[in-house]
């Protein structure tokens, strides 16, 4: 059974069952973006998407010091949801390590430091990073939006984004994910990747859903695959749970 079919199953399950939920999915971004990111989120009824907008980091502030700090967006007197971005997905875990989520969702992401690349560690290694400007990230972020499958729309909002991104915090994280140390990963965790992923090669992760030809900005050009699933994920955890402990 495709995710469609399984969604339309969910659907009718639980209403039949009477089963709804209100919840609030808080949204970290990856480097270089926003919430503008999360524009084509469309959730089941109910549900909100909260972004959580980057603060700013100290000059050699850790990852997890930071995710720590940043969690303080977070109500988490209240089930929640947590959805990470690229670096967003690592801060992700971080807090899910401290701040138990209902659930983690990762898109285009890496749960476990082992799983970074050999470029990543190469340039940790040599500190690659001390000699790699943001400008240059800039830069080949920009270039890549020449053959990405993005809307053209969805390309300038990109583009914009990466010019108005703050060359300090770039610089930060770009360090800080270079540095990440992480053995273990949250539960429950849904991983959302591409086959084509660019900056986080599929080969070294184990995603639990495949996007077929999709590379690092999946979120902006396969934005239906990625509702179809969300909604499945939220739907599939909704009828393991249950309302009766959040009313």
């Amino acid at each position: 059974m495709n995710c469609a079919l399984r969604v339309q199953a969910l659907r009718l399950r639980l209403s039949l069952a009477g089963k709804q939920l209100n919840m609030k999915i808080y949204c970290i971004s990856g480097i270089g973006g926003d919430r503008r990111l999360f524009k084509h989120i469309r959730l089941p009824e109910g549900y909100e998407v909260v972004p959580v907008d980057w603060i700013k980091p100290g000059p050699k502030e850790m990852l997890t010091d930071y995710a720590m700090r940043l969690s303080v967006q977070i109500n988490a007197g209240e089930p929640f949801i947590l959805l990470g971005l690229s670096l967003g997905g690592m801060i992700a875990v971080e807090i899910a390590k401290r701040m138990p989520p209902v659930g983690t969702i990762m898109i285009s992401s890496v749960p476990l430091s082992v799983q970074l690349p050999w470029y990543f560690k190469t340039a940790r290694k040599w500190s690659l990073y001390n000699l790699v400007p943001a400008s240059t990230f800039k830069f080949a972020a920009m270039l890549k939006r020449i053959y990405s499958r993005e809307s053209r729309e969805d390309k300038r909002l990109i583009l914009q984004m990466i010019r108005q991104g703050d060359n300090r915090f770039i610089k930060w994280a770009m360090q800080a994910a270079l540095e990440w140390e992480n053995e273990i990963a949250p539960t429950p965790l849904w991983h959302i990747h591409g086959d084509r992923d660019e900056v986080f090669p599929i080969q070294l992760t184990h995603p639990t859903h495949i996007i077929p030809r999709a590379g690092h900005f999946l979120l902006m050009s396969h934005s239906k695959e990625i509702n179809d699933i969300l909604e499945e994920i939220i739907l599939l955890q909704l009828d393991k749970i249950g309302n009766k402990q959040f009313i």
